[in-house]
C-alpha cells in the first residue's frame, strides 16, 4: 500500500468532521472521494496532506508513519496536493511558477543576480510540455485562462516529483470543454508518470470517468467503497448523495 489511514478522526469544537475513517490506497490506483457538502471530504484531505493533525488514528505513506508531519515534510516524502483554489503566483510567468517548484524540489535557491532562467531549464520545460503549457510559458500566470491556471497548478505539483498526487476539486468552476480537457490530462499524467491519484470531486462524469475505485463519505464516515458500477448500484449512496443530484 502506498497510503494508509487507520481510524483517523478530527473534530472542531463539538463538530466531528472526520470520524474513525480508514483507507488503503494501492500503488498506481486512480481513486476518488465523493459525498455531499459537509461530508468531511476536505477535512480528510487536509489530514492526509498534513494541513490538519488528526485527533486520533494514524496515517502511513509507503509504510512510514507521517501522522502530524508538516505539509512540506510530507511533500518531500513523495506526495503532492493540488488545491481547489489556484495556488499560483499570478504576477510571474508560467515558466517561473514551474521553475520555482523545480528548484524547491531540488533544494536549490534561485540566484537573482546570475541568469536565473538557466537554472533547471530543462526540467522546467519538461513539466510545461507535460501539462500542455509549453507554448504559453512566457505568459503571466494571472492572465492564463482558468483551465490553463489549473494545468499550471497541476504542473507545480508534478514538479515536486510526487508518487502520490492529491487533487482537491480539480474541475471546480470549469466550463464543460475545460472539464473534458483537464480530465484527459489527469488520466494521461497518471498513466505516463506512474502516479497514484486520489481526488475529491463533485462532477460525477469526472468521477465515474476516471476512478478505478470510489469512496463515499457521509457525516464524517466512509459509508461505501467500490468500483464505479458498485457505487452506482449502492442504495445507501443513492439515498445520501447520488439521489440528491438526480
Amino acid at each position: 500500500m502506498i497510503l494508509e489511514a487507520e481510524r483517523v478522526s478530527k473534530s472542531f469544537g463539538g463538530l466531528k468532521a472526520v470520524s474513525d475513517v480508514s483507507l488503503q490506497l494501492e500503488k498506481g490506483e486512480l481513486s476518488s472521494i465523493i459525498g455531499p457538502n459537509g461530508a468531511g471530504k476536505s477535512t480528510f484531505f487536509n489530514l492526509l496532506s498534513g494541513k490538519f493533525r488528526p485527533d486520533s488514528g494514524r496515517i502511513l505513506f509507503k509504510g512510514e508513519d507521517i501522522t502530524g508531519l508538516a505539509p512540506h515534510k510530507i511533500c518531500r516524502k513523495g506526495t503532492s496536493k493540488s488545491f481547489q483554489r489556484q495556488n499560483i503566483f499570478p504576477r510571474l510567468s508560467a515558466f517561473d511558477n514551474i521553475q520555482i517548484a523545480v528548484l524547491s524540489e531540488q533544494k536549490r535557491i534561485r540566484n537573482i543576480v546570475s541568469p536565473a532562467k538557466n537554472q533547471c531549464r530543462g526540467e522546467t520545460n519538461q513539466v510545461l510540455e507535460r501539462v500542455g503549457l509549453a507554448d504559453k510559458q512566457n505568459r503571466l500566470a494571472g492572465y492564463l485562462s482558468y483551465g490553463d491556471q489549473k494545468r499550471l497548478e497541476i504542473g507545480i505539483a508534478l514538479a515536486t516529483r510526487p508518487r502520490l498526487l492529491l487533487l482537491d476539486e480539480p474541475t471546480a468552476g470549469m466550463s464543460p470543454e475545460e472539464t473534458v480537457s483537464i480530465t484527459h490530462l489527469i488520466q494521461k499524467l497518471a498513466r505516463e508518470q506512474a502516479l497514484t491519484l486520489l481526488f475529491v470531486e463533485h462532477d460525477m462524469s469526472v468521477v465515474f470517468g476516471i476512478s478505478e475505485k470510489i469512496r463515499v463519505m457521509h457525516l464524517g464516515r466512509i459509508i461505501a467503497e467500490g468500483n464505479p458500477e458498485e457505487i452506482q448500484a449502492n442504495e445507501e449512496v443513492q439515498r445520501v448523495y447520488l439521489g440528491e443530484t438526480t
